[in-house]
């Protein structure tokens, strides 16, 4: 799928894309592979971790996603676009609002704007649990991001371009995420913990990173994807780092929720189920699905429409992964 293929990767620099590279490298053999982001010392790192030297494929390009005309030029003649470009940090964007709406929504529409311009065959955007029903204003910019996206698909005209989004939970051992934040305290008397009942969605960052791949070969656009993934308890992450610390609650940060979802009961109006994934079909007059045959032809397993008020939720969810299980985890990501 990606041999021979020009791919534009934005936020590249990050826990995903660093991961979505060296995957790209092993299984395919692309033709350019562009990491596009802001900080240059990330890129400068990233730069002598791949040795580009031996992966000439790799070109590393200084930008924002609040520039259209830099992404305008960096774009020209990209196959494939994985948007991953977002401020992601909740406290962050509570005090700085305005920043995260120029990176997260109008970023989003100058990623949609210039792939339709410059003939991109298919773009997925990377989405969040928090931006179902978000409390929050980072889940508040994501949400209309994905909407802007699954809404791309009516713009296009006779431009042959999809526009989908993947969603998914907690990546494991990512930046900004609760286990390096444990990490801190692991040899400390405590582990500060906002709420003792709070359960999250996680996902390895391998198993997210084959999931976006696994939908660039089958997306039709307008959908948005969520795997089947586990939850944890928070308080079973902090046993898995720190066994005999005392647990310290702190109290919710503004915007956190207990627990997080990925389908609301009104989406499973248009969700349907696969076997490993969920999909939530678009729910628009402007995108002319056939629902039917995509249950049947989308995948080699056939789909069933969920059931009327289903909810997909981490408090619910029938897999938790086990304190040992998240110890294993976390040993074979390398993050201890």
């Amino acid at each position: 799928m990606f041999n021979n293929k020009t791919i534009f990767l934005t936020g590249g620099t990050g826990t995903f894309g660093k991961q979505f590279v060296k995957s790209c490298l092993k299984k395919f053999k692309p033709k350019k592979i562009i990491i596009f982001s802001r900080d240059e010392m990330k890129q400068y790192n990233m730069m002598n971790s791949f040795n580009v030297k031996e992966n000439k494929v790799l070109r590393f390009f200084i930008g924002d996603v609040r520039d259209k005309a830099r992404l305008s030029i960096a774009m020209e003649k990209v196959d494939y676009i994985v948007h991953a470009a977002a401020l992601k940090q909740v406290p962050s964007a509570e005090y700085n609002p305005f920043e995260a709406v120029k990176t997260n929504i109008i970023g989003a529409q100058n990623v949609i704007e210039v792939a339709i311009e410059n003939g991109v065959k298919n773009t997925i955007a990377l989405s969040t649990d928090k931006a179902v029903a978000p409390q929050n204003l980072y889940g508040a910019t994501k949400l209309t991001s994905d909407k802007l996206f699954v809404s791309a698909n009516n713009i296009k005209g006779n431009k042959n371009i999809k526009f989908s989004i993947v969603r998914y939970g907690n990546v494991m051992g990512s930046r900004g995420s609760v286990i390096p934040y444990f990490l801190k305290f692991k040899n400390s008397n405590y582990l500060p913990i906002t709420h003792r009942d709070m359960t999250r969605f996680n996902i390895t960052i391998d198993e997210g990173v084959q999931f976006v791949i696994d939908r660039f070969k089958n997306m039709w656009g307008g959908e948005i994807f969520i795997p089947k993934i586990p939850s944890v308890k928070i308080t079973d992450v902090a046993k898995a780092i720190a066994p005999n610390a005392k647990h310290k609650i702190i109290g919710l940060r503004p915007g956190e929720k207990i627990h997080e979802e990925m389908i609301t009961t009104m989406d499973s109006y248009n969700a349907c189920e696969f076997k490993n994934y969920y999909v939530i079909m678009p729910d628009s007059k402007y995108i002319h699905w056939d629902k039917k045959r995509f249950l049947l032809k989308f995948s080699s397993t056939k789909g069933k429409m969920c059931k009327l008020g289903f909810s997909y939720n981490s408090l619910d969810n029938g897999k938790y992964l086990s304190v040992s299980e998240i110890k294993r985890l976390i040993k074979k990501d390398k993050i201890i």
